[in-house]
């Protein structure tokens, strides 16, 4: 079965389509990726080396920026993902954490 989804091929990300579990080995487009973190279906996976500040995409749309340097394999979301869009949507919301 299917486990990840790269939906552009400029995305620097992919979506899981079922629950990731650490140390798992992947295949996707030719390239093999060991996931780093446990990853839920539907959230992302960095499929390469993403820099701080840069642009996160996916569809070939950014949808943030990485708040620290993400490590090809580890799970992409709110804690190292900042929203270029919508400037509540990050780990903290009015001085209490949002829960994951």
């Amino acid at each position: 079965m299917k486990k990840l989804i790269r939906l552009h091929p400029d995305d620097n990300v992919a979506v899981a389509l079922t629950a990731l579990q650490m140390g798992e080995t992947l295949e996707l487009d030719g390239r093999t990726v060991s996931v780093a973190d446990d990853v839920a279906p539907g959230h992302k996976l960095a499929l390469r080396p993403i820099a701080e500040a840069e642009k996160v995409r996916r569809n070939a749309v950014p949808i943030g920026s990485a708040t620290r340097a993400i490590r090809p394999g580890e799970h992409v979301h709110l804690h190292n993902l900042r929203s270029d869009y919508i400037p509540t949507l990050n780990r903290h919301y009015h001085d209490r954490e949002v829960p994951s």
